[in-house]
């Protein structure tokens, strides 16, 4: 994917390119949270780039804020592909799971010039490193598109509402509206702020889980999970997983030790998985799941494991398979 410094007739002619450019990485961040794949957020931000770049140079001088035009078409075409995505997941071969991100340090940078931001609790807030996690990413697609995006523009990204009003098309009234009703639907999903157990307890944790597995303990692994844990799995109709949620601890250790059976010599490799703990599972060299966890206490309450290839690619490429 070709990227804006590589189109040709601006590098000498526009002044601010490197200012407009350097706005990239950021409007990625914004976009992989609005949608939760970052195959479409690249795609978003491409997009947006290229409604930059179509202006002549007389329109794009006259747009006071090169970064904030960016960010509100960047998040006018979020909220259009939210919309469609909908009904593409209704008909997607079992659970859809957000896609999974490797360890990049540019998925926690803060936002440039966010010091016009309004005061607010900060109980209501969400640092941009906890808005990755995927139990977080889980509960905002439970969200209507219109609460998704008020809620990441403004708790997370911290955009007053007047800002977030014209990116949604609605008054900053109601979008102060859609971001309580989305505060209100991460509550009564129980989703964590901060997470429940040390970083160093959940890597623990993970790895006494993985250990388990290898060994295909399955005392062990029951041990490790509450009880009422669930495990979902994301193939996508692409590979061959289960289509429904797997339920109680027992059933999962089973699941994972006929996994373990079914596919002699997989390796498990202990990874940071959107920011928390995770682990990735390769077969022959090539990673085939990369699993999240949620921890609470000393057990694990949830697992996410992808296991669709197109969701897998970051991992590829970053040298995982």
């Amino acid at each position: 994917m070709s990227t804006p410094s590589e189109r040709s007739g601006h590098e000498s002619s526009e002044p601010d390119l490197s200012a407009v450019v350097g706005e990239r990485r950021q409007l990625i961040n914004l976009a992989y949270r609005l949608l939760g794949s970052l195959a479409e957020a690249e795609d978003a931000v491409q997009e947006t780039y290229t409604r930059w770049y179509a202006m002549s140079r007389q329109q794009q001088e006259a747009i006071e804020s090169p970064g904030a035009w960016l960010t509100t078409v960047a998040g006018r075409i979020c909220l259009d592909l939210l919309g469609s995505a909908r009904a593409r997941r209704e008909r997607y071969v079992g659970a859809w799971i957000p896609e999974p991100l490797p360890d990049r340090t540019e998925w926690i940078s803060g936002r440039a010039g966010g010091s016009s931001a309004e005061p607010a609790d900060p109980a209501d807030r969400i640092t941009l490193d906890e808005s990755v996690n995927m139990a977080f990413l889980v509960v905002l697609e439970s969200m209507t598109p219109a609460e998704r995006v008020a809620f990441i523009l403004h708790d997370v990204f911290r955009y007053p509402f007047a800002e977030v009003a014209d990116i949604v098309g609605r008054t900053p009234a109601a979008c102060r509206q859609l971001a309580s009703s989305a505060r209100r639907r991460i509550r009564a999903a129980h989703a964590p702020a901060v997470p429940a157990v040390s970083a160093a307890g959940q890597a623990a944790l993970v790895r006494d889980f993985k250990e388990a597995w290898e060994a295909k303990d399955i005392k062990a692994l029951v041990g490790l999970l509450d009880p009422d844990a669930t495990m979902t799995a994301d193939g996508g109709g692409m590979v061959g997983t289960v289509l429904r949620p797997v339920e109680g601890s027992e059933h999962i250790a089973q699941y994972l030790i006929h996994i373990s059976d079914k596919a002699p010599g997989l390796t498990l490799l202990e990874r940071t998985v959107n920011g928390r703990p995770g682990l990735v599972a390769q077969h022959s060299g090539v990673t085939v799941t990369v699993a999240a966890f949620s921890l609470t206490g000393d057990r694990i309450t949830r697992i996410w494991a992808v296991r669709n290839p197109e969701k897998l690619r970051p991992w590829t490429e970053n040298g995982e398979g």
